[in-house]
């Protein structure tokens, strides 16, 4: 009991929540919500993300800030400490995050190489063809930058819960917020005529992602969509990775859990939707619907940057403020992978902050320079299960987000739904007098409704469910 009484908290819910969304804003909000967007129909895939957010993210994201808050635990040790034959979960919730750091600090560095590119104005260069394939598979720079990311994000998991993670959101917030509303504004501006004398402009792209498009829509179609959403939603929300249990378990007991959770989904789902407002209506203006195919790595390092060059001298700081705003989302979200592992260090070893976070950083370097040595010493190819050919960090991704997350998250429907039961959350939330709004949802979706949905998800993530 003394250990917990000694465990770090937030300052209050302003921090909470601007951490909480700091580690949502991610690079799977700024890459893979725009593609899925572009690729699922436009207003359809927004319309059904927003449903999902409200129901299956709310339920799980409300979940695990619930278990970290009532356990004052970190994701190793909290699910033992609900029910102690059911730890297994923690195990696999811990291990996603020692999983994704290494690579998501490999892509930090990808960011921090283009940030400096548009910095030094040579921003030209960087939309030549083959820039990006040059750069990934250089044998030293890369792994260079990816040192130099790891780093910044070890030295603010040093600086501890206050001094360094929330103190860093607080600062950070805002810039990328104002960052991304005003590329947001800008990209809905322009307009572009090509050789062929054809105008397009940027209205015209904001209409094919937020209008509807139903054309030679089927069933199984409906279905992907469905499913392209639920799968966002980890990544938007940051759920089925231990990072909200991590930061659960710093919540103050007489916080407003209701009203932080409320928030934490309308600032994930506005900045999700205006990093699409961000690329689409751009892409389309100076690359046509051929441009919005291209997704993940080649959305941003390649595509966007023949779109700045395309917008003339202005888009060399267009550019800029981009990869700026990139790196700062890119940033926040890898402190929140690395606490997640270093609480859980903390915790069941007993050991320092500053121990822990040089065993987890030593961890991630070696995988860091693994998953760039991928890209030539080791390279080598697999098709995944799913049928996509993957290399090292696709390998790791599909291992991370499309297996451990999935059970991490059906562990925790089945746990919480029907072993301890539902109340066990609902008290947590309401312990400091907050009415808790959607109670009766919450009960359907943890018992019914979520873990029969990431179990269709689990099964066609591992190429088993063909016919969706």
């Amino acid at each position: 009991m003394l250990k917990e009484k000694k465990r770090n908290s937030f300052s209050g819910s302003i921090g909470f929540v601007l951490v909480a969304a700091g580690s949502a804003v991610g690079l799977g909000n700024i890459w893979r919500f725009p593609y899925l967007a572009a690729k699922d129909g436009g207003g359809l895939f927004l319309v059904l993300y927003l449903i999902l957010a409200i129901t299956f993210g709310f339920t799980l994201l409300t979940t695990e800030i619930a278990i970290g808050r009532k356990t004052k635990q970190s994701p190793l040790t909290a699910y033992s400490k609900l029910k102690e034959k059911w730890g297994f979960i923690g195990v696999l919730a811990c291990l996603v995050p020692v999983i994704i750091l290494p690579y998501y600090c490999v892509i930090g560095g990808w960011v921090v190489k283009y940030f400096l590119v548009y910095l030094t104005g040579e921003g030209d260069k960087a939309a030549s063809d083959g820039y990006f394939t040059s750069y990934i598979t250089g044998e030293w720079q890369p792994a260079l930058l990816m040192i130099i990311f790891l780093l910044m994000v070890a030295v603010i998991i040093f600086m501890g819960v206050n001094k360094g993670i929330e103190a860093c959101s607080k600062v950070i917030m805002p810039i990328l917020l104002v960052l991304v509303v005003g590329i947001a504004i800008f990209s809905m501006t322009i307009h572009y005529t090509d050789h062929a004398g054809v105008t397009r402009t940027g209205l015209e792209g904001f209409k094919i992602y937020v209008v509807p498009n139903f054309d030679n829509m089927t069933i199984k179609g409906f279905f992907t969509v469905l499913l392209d959403a639920m799968g966002q939603l980890f990544f938007s929300l940051s759920v089925a990775m231990g990072i909200m249990i991590a930061y659960g378990s710093y919540v103050r007991d007489d916080a407003n859990l209701v009203k932080s959770i409320n928030q934490i989904e309308i600032f994930d789902t506005v900045v999700a939707f205006l990093a699409g407002v961000m690329i689409i209506p751009a892409v389309y203006t100076f690359m046509g619907r051929e441009g919005m195919a291209a997704s993940g790595p080649s959305l941003m390092f390649v595509s966007l940057p023949k779109v700045f060059t395309s917008m003339g001298k202005i888009g060399a700081v267009v550019g800029l403020l981009f990869f700026a705003m990139v790196f700062f989302a890119a940033l926040t979200s890898a402190v929140s992978v690395m606490e997640a592992v270093v609480s859980s260090f903390m915790d069941k070893f007993h050991m320092s902050r500053i121990k822990a976070t040089a065993i987890e950083t030593s961890i991630a370097l070696v995988g860091g320079i693994i998953v760039c040595l991928g890209y030539n010493k080791l390279f080598f190819e697999i098709t995944l299960p799913n049928g996509a050919k993957a290399q090292i960090l696709d390998i790791m991704d599909y291992i991370s987000n499309n297996c451990f997350m999935p059970l991490v998250a059906i562990g925790t429907c089945i746990l919480i739904g029907w072993i301890v039961k539902p109340k066990t959350v609902i008290d947590e939330v309401e312990k400091s007098g907050c009415k808790f709004g959607r109670k009766k949802l919450y009960i359907v979706m943890i018992q019914y409704i979520a873990p029969i949905l990431l179990v269709i998800l689990l099964l066609k993530s591992l190429g088993i469910l063909t016919f969706i």
